[in-house]
């Protein structure tokens, strides 16, 4: 039987400075084997954050990195987001990214206890994380408006699909945790989301195809590598 790996997820500070640069390597490494675009940050955006103690880092017991998540606000400080979620390719399947993912939402609510909390998410995966905290799927215009958020998707590789919709629906589920709205509903979000995750697999299927369809009419594109690329994208069983 393997040994559970164990980890230390702290809040960084300036001393992981260090570890900036193959944190942003790995950003960037780990979209481009998604075939998906981020919203790119510097070392230097990385160390700012770290030196603020806005960002959660983790480590083995034998202080080797393993992930990292950060926080980034908007409007004001009305909304937060928990951005740049990442673990290390030795520690995925571990659990971790949802233990990194409780400490950010804690440091979070800790820093803007009154704030909303979003994020924007293609994986079924941190959907089930997201819901396990209260977050709700939500349309897109219940999300900050701050054009900064937004330039922030340019890099991604359906930025042409958002726009086309007018920033009101692209490949991604908009997920918002509002803590006026969390108090007062019962505690099964969890176990009704577990429930029917099949039917949130659907219909991330659907959108997808959907909005493909629609860019397809727009551009004329041709058919039979499109629906190849799709296929590969939602992996149809």
């Amino acid at each position: 039987m393997e040994q559970e790996l164990k980890f230390k997820i702290l809040t960084a500070d300036a001393s992981h400075q260090d570890f900036a640069q193959i944190i942003c390597d790995e950003m960037e490494s780990s979209a481009q084997a998604r075939g998906t675009g981020i919203a790119k940050r510097s070392p230097d955006y990385i160390k700012a954050k770290m030196r603020e103690g806005k960002a959660v880092i983790a480590f083995t017991e034998d202080y080797i990195w393993a992930g990292f998540c950060y926080i980034e606000t908007w409007s004001h400080g009305e909304y937060v987001a928990n951005s740049g979620l990442i673990v290390a390719p030795s520690f995925r399947k571990s659990g971790l990214a949802k233990k990194i993912k409780g400490k950010i939402f804690d440091l979070s609510r800790k820093h803007y206890p009154n704030a909303k909390i979003f994020g924007l998410t293609t994986g079924l995966a941190v959907m089930k994380i997201n819901s396990d905290l209260g977050y709700e799927p939500v349309t897109y215009s219940e999300l900050t408006q701050d054009e900064a958020f937004w330039a922030g998707c340019k890099s991604c590789v359906n930025y042409e699909i958002l726009m086309s919709k007018d920033r009101k629906n692209c490949m991604c589920t908009a997920m918002l945790y509002d803590p006026a709205e969390v108090n007062n509903k019962p505690e099964d979000t969890s176990r009704d989301f577990i429930k029917k995750s099949k039917l949130y697999e659907r219909f991330m299927k659907i959108k997808q195809w959907g909005l493909l369809k629609h860019l397809i009419r727009k551009e004329k594109v041709d058919m039979v590598p499109v629906v190849l690329s799709l296929f590969r994208m939602i992996k149809w069983k």
